[in-house]
């Protein structure tokens, strides 16, 4: 098993360099607005990168401009370097209203020297409940990273550097709310939840090491569909699937750095695990 394990390590960081280079740069004076912060957030490099940052009295975020509707999304960053305890840095797709469809990657800070919790949820209608948490197998706050959401009306994929972590499918023949009916939008944003984000809410965020910055690059969304009055349907991803070689990457991951699913939570679920959960 340790050779498998050692196997898959090298493809990761051999594969990661290659989606490295395959990226464009977005720009983010066209693609987005930072919509909250007051000055906190800041579009750099003629929009060729952007910054969030957390102090005390706020934190800050931004939003795109475009909202779409299938296809793959990518956003290289580099999450609050050291003692980011209590700080998490959202980054999501999310449709408007009060029955609104959500796609989360939430990055909850630790201790200089403890992993980030990568934190995962899939909301259909407005309710999610479908936490799953990862250690990620590198420092994702001494480089940019990237952090893919492949979103079709087959299943959602979230891909850290080209590796899938986590696939939710379209269940919706045995009752499984599913999000495909709504575009939604990209958001992201750095703030402090030190009530719950690290170790339930023990460790507390040191304003001492104030400001928190998080920062961002290479947003790609040339294989996502703007949102029109419809779902695209010409694009390949809208159909894509995982091969062979995705799903023995996606067991890898989950086998060895998946620290939390909901799927096998029966103290949470006491009178039986949601549906999606007994199909492979």
């Amino acid at each position: 098993m340790a050779s498998s394990s050692s196997f898959w390590t090298i493809f990761v960081v051999v594969f990661s360099s290659l989606v490295f280079v395959a990226f464009s740069s977005g720009n983010f004076n066209q693609h987005f607005d930072v919509t909250w912060g007051d000055g906190r957030g800041k579009i750099l490099n003629n929009g060729q990168a952007l910054t969030l940052s957390l102090d005390k009295p706020s934190g800050s975020g931004f939003q795109s401009k475009n909202q779409y509707h299938f296809g793959k999304i990518d956003m290289q960053i580099k999450l609050v370097p050291g003692n980011s305890a209590g700080t998490v840095t959202a980054y999501y797709l999310r449709s408007e209203g009060s029955s609104w469809d959500e796609i989360d990657y939430e990055f909850l800070g630790n201790l200089s020297g403890d992993p980030y919790t990568l934190h995962t949820n899939v909301f259909s209608q407005g309710k999610g409940n479908r936490e799953q948490q990862f250690h990620l197998w590198f420092d994702p706050t001494s480089d940019f990273h990237t952090y893919s959401i492949l979103w079709n009306a087959k299943h959602i994929v979230f891909y850290v550097d080209g590796t899938p972590l986590r696939e939710f499918k379209n269940m919706e023949s045995i009752g499984v709310p599913y999000p495909k009916s709504q575009p939604m939008r990209i958001y992201s944003s750095l703030w402090n939840a030190d009530d719950w984000a690290t170790r339930g809410g023990l460790i507390k965020t040191d304003w001492s090491q104030a400001p928190f910055t998080a920062s961002y690059r290479n947003f790609n969304a040339d294989n996502a569909c703007v949102s029109t009055a419809s779902p695209c349907k010409s694009n390949s991803l809208v159909s894509q699937e995982l091969d062979s070689t995705a799903q023995q990457r996606l067991k890898w991951v989950q086998k060895n750095y998946m620290i939390y699913s909901y799927c096998t939570d029966t103290k949470r679920f006491p009178q039986g695990l949601p549906k999606e959960c007994s199909v492979n």
